[in-house]
């Protein structure tokens, strides 16, 4: 469902834009009249911003930056000043686990690489917001977190989301008398189109595939539903949470996972 004009006059950033659930709020936040920064390291985020200007009426536009640094946050949020003339709305869509194994299972790089991933993103983009945000005399940062802070075969990734929930709570606690709400959606196993960047550029084992089913298994039986979220299901809560209609909304993280609570 699209409430037109809701996001009219109100810049939003969005990281991991390129596809999944962020390409999904970048999109339907256009059409609800968002001006749109889509970040992310893929080369082809321009083609998506292009789409989104085709359609309107909110207009976008593409930043290719790596998120897992803090210089690439920073060009982010300088490219959306420079396009825009400020931010309102940081909606932090970088993460997803890299492989599923036991825990005992991974290597040390591997568990640094997963803490990079999912938990540096997001650190890194709120602090280079939060000046951009005081400068707009108030503003609200929503930090896509996970359920899977309770899930097998993905503990390195489960403790960055945990992480993000810190964060959130935190960081909602140290601006809420500067009129900044920050908040978090933690979405469930959700149906999604194939992948343009691979999950693990590395490939998976068949051991490692195997891993994953068992994940897979967990995350649709923890459910009261019985079964994935689609990616309209997961866009809706963030957009809510978003938006005005939440504004007496802060440090909480709002779970989205067919009742599974994490």
């Amino acid at each position: 469902m699209i409430f037109p004009d809701r996001f009219k006059g109100q810049v939003m950033v969005v990281t991991g834009a390129a596809q999944g659930i962020g390409r999904g709020v970048a999109t339907r936040a256009a059409a609800e009249g968002a001006n749109v920064v889509l970040a992310d390291r893929a080369d082809f985020t321009a083609q998506i911003a292009a789409q989104i200007n085709a359609q309107g009426p909110g207009q976008a536009h593409a930043v290719t930056a790596d998120l897992e640094t803090y210089e690439g946050a920073q060009t982010v949020m300088r490219a959306a000043f420079e396009a825009f003339g400020g931010i309102d709305i940081l909606v932090t869509g970088v993460g997803g686990a890299i492989r599923m194994r036991p825990f005992t299972a991974f290597e040390p790089a591997q568990i640094e690489a997963e803490i990079q991933r999912s938990l540096f993103p997001t650190l890194w983009a709120c602090h280079a917001v939060v000046p951009h945000l005081r400068q707009r005399g108030g503003g609200v940062i929503v930090n896509i977190s996970s359920n899977a802070t309770r899930g097998i075969h993905r503990v390195p990734y489960s403790a960055a989301k945990g992480g993000v929930n810190a964060l959130t709570a935190s960081l909602a606690m140290e601006l809420a008398g500067q009129n900044i709400r920050v908040v978090a959606a933690a979405p469930g196993g959700t149906e999604a189109p194939p992948r343009r960047i691979a999950r693990n550029p590395e490939g998976d084992s068949d051991e490692e595939k195997a891993w994953m089913a068992q994940a897979v298994a967990q995350v649709t039986d923890s459910t009261m539903m019985g079964r994935y979220g689609s990616l309209g299901e997961q866009v809706g809560p963030i957009l809510f949470l978003a938006s005005r209609d939440a504004g007496y909304v802060t440090a909480s993280t709002l779970v989205v996972a067919g009742g599974d609570t994490g």
